[in-house]
């Protein structure tokens, strides 16, 4: 087990002193801490001026109270929440979340990775996040409309095209970012289109946009592959999850030669060994807003359904976890070791625990950090960012070759650094360092702020 430097363990006490309760940030403060001993032994210059505290503290957080009216004339009270944590390389970029699992420690942990992947992307933003305790589930459009106005009231105030960008996220899509961006526009009197990422195509979204987090991690674990000689074709891939970053990853992967034999959902997953069909799990979810269960339904014989239980337990050559934060546990990672996995791709943040990532390391499988596998998404809403900026549009094939290129690069700035401090083929070290080394540079350059 890698343990933080002794330089550092009075910064990370002091973050667990000062973030009491927050499981998921401390757990995000110490995967970085770990990873940046060798580097302060080679430039001890960033032990200085309390860099890499600053870097551990958020610029700024924002908590409000949300109130609504439900169809049936009910007021209700959510809490919502933006949490800028670094603009040292541009203005705070990151998604927003609906999920009532939402709160301060989930949205710190957040946007601190968030800074590092923004870093990682060479796009000149900054690190942030957002969300509220709201469940879109189960709720009218009528509903869903008058909480995102009531949130994006009070959130206006706090963002713009070189303040803070949103985007979407868990729970936050297309109908979402139209409702918020429309009474952004209503509050301010302003189409400013670089306010939000995510929109529509017919006002200010750039073309492969929705698809580009799941596209981006299946470009960056095929690099991966191909530097030991791989590649998805004729392997079997399980990912989980079968929302708009599954679904993709899924397109990408099947284009890349890849069956995907199972994804799930938040009551189960379905296995499917003739290979999944994304275009119904597409159909079903974003179509119908359904269960993955309809898949073995309508599929009949050749699918079948699992409530509940591990999707881990399918044995796959690739594992991509693409749900949500700490699904794949270490006895997860046992039963994919065992049954013979030789990649994972993290396409959620921090899907993966850290005794699961040492498992996987420890048995030499390829391991894609969030942080670096998942970074296509934000890299396209720069890339949307910069279509708004000059009044332009792109088609779908520039942008998607942009996005192969971001992430490529990614993938050969994560390999170069971890080679450059004696780790080769530690993507976790070398993602952490690369993005940790951008920011603080920037932070350097600005002077103490």
């Amino acid at each position: 087990m890698v343990n933080v430097d002794e330089k550092l363990e009075p910064i990370l006490n002091d973050v667990l002193r000062r973030n009491a309760g927050e499981h998921e940030f401390h757990q995000a403060v110490r995967e970085v801490l770990e990873s940046l001993g060798r580097v302060i032994a080679k430039r001890p210059r960033y032990a200085n001026n309390a860099l890499i505290e600053r870097i551990c503290e958020p610029e700024r957080q924002i908590i409000f109270r949300v109130p609504w009216v439900n169809d049936r004339g009910q007021v209700r009270i959510n809490r919502g929440f933006r949490v800028q944590f670094n603009s040292a390389l541009g203005p705070y970029k990151g998604g927003i979340r609906f999920h009532p699992s939402v709160n301060v420690g989930i949205i710190k942990f957040l946007g601190f990775e968030q800074t590092f992947k923004n870093a990682l992307t060479g796009m000149p933003i900054g690190g942030g996040k957002g969300g509220s305790d709201f469940s879109p589930r189960d709720r009218s459009d009528a509903e869903i409309m008058r909480f995102c106005q009531s949130f994006m009231t009070e959130l206006h105030r706090h963002i713009g095209e070189y303040v803070d960008v949103p985007a979407g996220d868990i729970g936050v899509g297309g109908r979402e970012i139209g409702y918020m961006f429309g009474q952004y526009k209503r509050l301010t009197n302003r189409y400013e289109a670089g306010v939000l990422t995510g929109k529509a195509l017919f006002y200010g979204g750039s073309r492969a946009r929705k698809e580009a987090t799941g596209y981006g991690a299946a470009y960056f674990v095929r690099r991966m592959l191909q530097t030991k000689g791989h590649d998805f074709d004729g392997k079997k891939v399980v990912v989980s999850g079968s929302g708009n970053v599954a679904i993709y990853t899924m397109e990408k992967v099947i284009e890349f030669g890849g069956k995907v034999i199972a994804c799930s959902d938040s009551n189960g997953y379905v296995v499917d060994e003739t290979g999944i069909d994304f275009a119904l799990v597409k159909d079903i979810k974003e179509g119908r807003r359904g269960r993955i269960s309809e898949y073995a339904k309508i599929k009949g014989g050749h699918a079948r359904y699992v409530e509940g239980g591990s999707i881990w337990d399918v044995p796959c050559d690739v594992a991509m976890p693409s749900a949500t934060q700490n699904e794949l546990t270490g006895k997860d990672a046992k039963i994919l070791i065992k049954n013979g996995v030789m990649a994972v791709g993290e396409g959620a943040n921090m899907p993966t625990t850290p005794e699961a990532v040492r498992f996987f390391q420890e048995a030499g499988v390829l391991f894609a950090p969030g942080k670096a596998a998942n970074a296509g998404g934000v890299a396209t809403s720069a890339l949307e960012m910069q279509q708004n900026a000059s009044r332009d549009s792109w088609t779908f094939e520039q942008t998607e070759a942009r996005l192969a290129e971001i992430m490529h690069n990614i993938h050969d700035t994560c390999a170069a650094t971890a080679e450059e401090y004696g780790t080769p083929g530690d993507y976790v070290l070398g993602a952490n360092v690369a993005g940790f080394v951008r920011v603080a540079e920037a932070m350097d350059a600005l002077g103490v702020i």
